[in-house]
C-alpha cells in the first residue's frame, strides 16, 4: 500500500493539482483585494455611499439600529446576510472570468504552438518513403547481380 501511495504521489497530476491549489490561493487573496479595495468603493460611489458587506435583514431576535454584520451575528439572532451573499457572488464572479480569461490565454498559445509546429513540417523538406528507399536497395541490389 505503501508503494502505492508513493507512485500515487509522485504522478504529475497529482503535483499539478497542488501547485493549482497552492496559486488557487494566493489568486483568491487578490480577488478579495480587488473586490474590497477597488469594486466596492466604486459600487458604494455608484449607489450613494451604501457599502453591501454589511446588509442584513433580522428575521429574529433583536439587533441595534445600525449595528454592523458581525456585532449582528454576535447577537445571537438569525439574521439573512444579503449583502454577504452578493459579495460571494461577485467575487465568484471575478473569479471566474479571470479563469475564462486564463484559459482562453492558454488555448491561443496552445493553438499558436499548433500553427508553427505545422508551418515548420510543412517547410522541412520531406526524403524518399521507407517504400521508395526499399525499392532503390532492390534496384542496385538487382543491378549488383546482374551479369555484365
Amino acid at each position: 500500500m505503501i508503494q502505492e501511495f508513493k507512485t500515487f504521489i509522485a504522478r504529475g497530476n497529482v503535483i499539478d493539482l497542488a501547485v493549482g491549489i497552492i496559486i488557487g490561493a494566493a489568486f483568491t487573496g487578490i480577488v478579495n483585494s480587488l473586490v474590497v479595495d477597488l469594486i466596492n468603493p466604486i459600487l458604494g460611489l455608484m449607489t450613494g455611499g451604501i457599502d453591501f458587506t454589511d446588509k442584513y435583514l433580522v428575521l429574529s431576535g433583536s439587533v441595534a439600529d445600525g449595528a454592523s454584520l458581525g456585532a449582528a451575528r454576535d447577537s445571537g439572532a438569525a439574521i439573512f446576510a444579503y449583502g454577504s451573499f452578493l459579495m460571494a457572488l461577485l467575487n465568484f464572479l471575478i473569479v471566474a472570468w479571470a479563469v475564462f480569461l486564463l484559459v482562453k490565454g492558454v488555448n491561443r498559445l496552445q493553438s499558436l504552438a499548433v500553427r508553427e509546429k505545422k508551418a515548420e513540417e510543412a517547410v522541412a523538406p520531406t526524403g524518399p518513403s521507407q517504400e521508395e528507399l526499399l525499392a532503390q536497395i532492390r534496384d542496385l541490389l538487382a543491378d549488383r547481380a546482374s551479369p555484365v
